[in-house]
């Protein structure tokens, strides 16, 4: 949606394909960084987007044994907007959407599914081919199909798995009356687990964090037992999770932590998901993919609007991301040998001395602050404002 922006302000035809009705999907997530509210800024939108319902958070904690922590702050970052915009990505969605219609080669086309690669005689990608049986020809596809993306594995791009040692179980709970979100941490630890609680509203939602593959022996204790172990762990949950009939009332998301060594072949680019799948940890995929889709802009807008052929500029994309998604990765793998395997295995009885020290002081949290809310190689926009448009 981003890139689409971004591309039609250049004043390139674009064709964004979204095979649902709407995008009310619980499963996408709710964290808009600093370093995307800056791009919203840099476009003159940010005031609007700030309109949306949102909540504000500017330092980042967890409960931990019962003890809380405090590991990272967004204060000091020099941007219009230091904190994280707790927002559902439906309304984001939406709102990119609405942006987008004000420029004529904005062509938003929802309940349409992308289901493979069409290519022309020489065998370059030359469109996609739909799930109605139809056809869409591109001078240019981009695949931000997501983790499990049909066009990467289409055009049969190498991937990379660098192992995920846990999976999500992702519900939502009702704020009772009188409760305030706020006396519930954001991430909270206890041997019995690690349970997220995002803030939205009126309702809490919640991540729990499990052993990869033990979602059947879950369901195998009965949703009572589920109830009492995010009571544990969360107690500030305890006065919603009646609302947890089933476990049809839970998704389970399969977590990955993967990439592409190659992201792009003639005719095609892939960017966000499609091309690095994140781990939830420090909920960076929305951004990492929305700084894919800033520096796809900046380098493909204006050749394509003049008329060259974007396959050799393709490999730049990459170039542009590629040194920040191995950091942020790195950084996730190491959280997941360090406080998710040993949590999962019941062993984390301590604080880590990387999260004791950041607590103690205070003045180290900026540094996780920073890596969080902006991530690394921060791309700003470059991509032209057509004349038109301007």
């Amino acid at each position: 949606m981003v890139a689409g922006l971004l591309f039609a302000r250049a004043g390139v035809p674009i064709v964004i394909l979204e095979k649902h009705a709407d995008f009310l999907r619980d499963f996408r997530g709710d964290t808009v960084h600093p370093s995307t509210l800056e791009v919203f800024h840099e476009l003159g939108l940010l005031n609007a987007l700030l309109k949306l319902p949102h909540t504000p958070i500017d330092s980042v904690g967890l409960d931990l044994n019962g003890r809380r922590y405090a590991v990272a702050t967004m204060k000091h970052l020099r941007v219009a907007a230091p904190f994280i915009a707790m927002m559902p990505q439906w309304d984001l969605l939406n709102f990119i959407a609405d942006c987008g219609t004000r420029y004529p080669t904005f062509d938003l086309r929802m309940s349409t599914e992308a289901t493979g690669l069409a290519h022309d005689a020489a065998g370059r990608i030359n469109g996609v081919k739909l799930a109605d049986g139809g056809f869409i020809e591109a001078r240019l596809v981009i695949a931000a199909d997501g983790r499990r993306s049909v066009l990467r594995d289409a055009a049969e791009l190498p991937l990379h798995d660098l192992g995920a040692p846990m999976d999500v179980l992702w519900f939502r709970l009702q704020v009772p009356s009188g409760q305030a979100q706020g006396e519930v941490p954001l991430g909270n630890i206890t041997p019995d687990g690690m349970v997220i609680a995002i803030p939205r509203g009126d309702y809490w939602q919640c991540a729990r964090i499990i052993e990869k593959g033990a979602f059947a022996k879950m369901e195998a204790r009965g949703i009572a037992a589920f109830r009492d172990e995010i009571t544990r762990i969360a107690p500030g949950l305890a006065g919603g999770v009646d609302a947890l009939h089933s476990f049809d009332d839970i998704k389970l998301l399969s977590v990955t932590l993967d990439r592409l060594t190659r992201w792009s072949c003639p005719g095609l680019l892939a960017i966000g998901d499609a091309a690095h799948a994140m781990s939830p940890v420090g909920g960076v995929g929305i951004n990492l993919a929305v700084q894919d889709a800033v520096a796809a802009a900046n380098v493909l807008a204006k050749p394509l609007t003049d008329g060259v052929n974007p396959d050799p500029l393709l490999p730049r994309v990459q170039a542009r991301r590629w040194s920040a998604t191995r950091r942020m990765q790195m950084i996730q793998r190491n959280a997941h040998e360090r406080v998710i395997s040993p949590m999962l295995r019941g062993e984390l009885r301590s604080a880590p001395m990387a999260i004791r020290l950041l607590d103690t002081f205070p003045p180290l949290r900026r540094i996780p602050g920073r890596v969080i809310g902006l991530g690394f190689g921060r791309q700003h926009v470059q991509s032209p404002l057509a004349k038109e448009f301007q």
